[in-house]
């Protein structure tokens, strides 16, 4: 999956591990291929004294994990996000404040770069879960052990604890993709359906369909004057965006005009590698039924696809690109923001319906945050959603979370205000949303 993202994360990540920090173990140095930048982490103060800090490499990853002074046993795993395809491995810390939080309440966490860069999920999973093995052994096995992430690393969440029955004792998946391959369908709806519209054909996808092609796509469905398409066409095409992004939501038209030049930048003709290079190659639109339908029926008119790779498409096999199946045996809290269109709202849908499926609908949370941007959320966002996800598996006292399929409930000017930080506006995409009550 060739983006503008990728292209961003790998500039910035050219700093790489020294030769002499690389052990005699082959589990401790990284893959070939591959160096790491993983600088030291300066401990944090905690009550007046400073932090324990671990760095290292482990089965290939780099990683770093946190001890506070007086750590109460729990252990909190922080998977991150889609690092394109750069050949350099970097580990973050817990980020909107959660690192001081979960130190200052006495948790430990710990972080894997993956052995592996990507969208591949199962290094990811795979990573963190050796991770935690690790750390039993050096610092010492955990009471409980967390799981959280953003964007990818929520899609290494949900099949983390799917993936290790009993390791996890909660997660909390943040903008995360938990529609699994879904995501991707997503993508190929919007290229095939804009191309359906304005009748110009180009998939697969071409070398210059950014340069060439998209501009022609754009000035056919009069999507370059902002918000609003000028034309019945562009707006058919909005409003099918919209729909396979969740459906009609508070702010929906703006995130649409806000994400429309970064997804149309996404797409690129597939350049060979692995499924972790192409994770397109699991996309469908077999059997997508897109709304409206009108004043074009593009229902039949657009050009239906088949997977490229339908084995990673249908396997409940450890891929790449993994299934998520909702079969979940302990908490989940999520969070996810309203008009994010890189990881639309609809992952939280679909996730929904595989849980409810299982009959483990008590074991999910889900709330709606009123931002734009990808994984856009404020300090006190996702601490309170982390203290109540604690709260809940302790205690067993479900939190309140919000409604994600119910078109009404949806469609409410307020929906989202319930747990939007409210004095967080109008800061980055928030803007975009009238004001929540304070």
């Amino acid at each position: 999956m060739r983006s503008p993202l990728a292209v961003v994360l790998a500039a910035a990540m050219c700093v790489v591990l020294p030769p002499s920090a690389a052990s005699a173990t082959p589990g401790d140095r990284p893959l070939p291929g591959y160096t790491i930048d993983n600088p030291p982490l300066a401990p944090a103060l905690v009550g007046g004294r400073p932090s324990r800090v671990h760095q290292g490499v482990h089965e290939h990853a780099a990683f770093t994990a946190e001890v506070p002074p007086r750590w109460n046993g729990d252990l909190v795993m922080w998977a991150h996000g889609y690092r394109g395809d750069t050949r350099v491995l970097t580990v973050d810390e817990p980020a909107y404040g959660l690192r001081q939080r979960l130190l200052d309440q006495g948790y430990a966490w710990a972080a894997s770069s993956y052995y592996a860069n990507g969208y591949d999920v199962r290094s990811g999973v795979l990573s963190t879960h050796a991770l935690t093995e690790r750390f039993a052994r050096t610092v010492g096995r955990p009471r409980r052990t967390y799981l959280m992430g953003v964007s990818m690393g929520g899609h290494v969440t949900a099949r983390s604890i799917e993936q290790y029955p009993g390791r996890y004792a909660a997660a909390l998946p943040m903008c995360g993709v938990l529609g699994d391959h879904e995501l991707f369908d997503f993508f190929l709806d919007f290229h095939l359906v804009a191309q359906d519209l304005a009748d110009v054909p180009a998939y697969p996808i071409p070398a210059d369909y950014t340069t060439s092609v998209v501009p022609r796509i754009k000035e056919r469905l009069g999507l370059t004057g902002g918000a609003d398409p000028s034309g019945e066409l562009g707006g058919q095409f909005r409003s099918i965006v919209v729909g396979l992004g969740g459906g009609e939501r508070p702010g929906a038209a703006a995130a649409f005009a806000y994400w429309q030049d970064f997804l149309f930048g996404l797409a690129g003709p597939d350049e060979g590698g692995g499924l972790a290079e192409e994770p397109g190659r699991v996309a469908t639109n077999r059997g997508t039924v897109y709304r409206p339908a009108t004043p074009v029926n593009v229902n039949a008119t657009v050009q239906r696809v088949d997977p490229a790779d339908p084995v990673a498409r249908r396997t409940r096999a450890l891929t790449a690109v993994p299934a998520v199946s909702g079969r979940i045996d302990v908490p989940v809290l999520s969070l996810h923001g309203l008009g994010d269109n890189f990881v639309p709202f609809s992952m939280e849908q679909y996730y929904r319906a595989d849980v409810a499926a299982h009959g483990r609908s008590g074991l999910l949370v889900q709330r709606a945050i009123r931002t734009a941007g990808h994984c856009e959320f404020s300090a006190a966002e996702a601490g309170a959603a982390w203290d109540d996800l604690v709260r809940w598996q302790r205690t067993g006292r479900r939190p309140a979370g919000d409604d994600v399929t119910t078109p009404a409930t949806l469609a409410a000017p307020a929906y989202g205000c319930r747990f939007t930080d409210a004095t967080a506006y109008p800061t980055g995409t928030r803007a975009l949303y009238t004001p929540c009550p304070t």
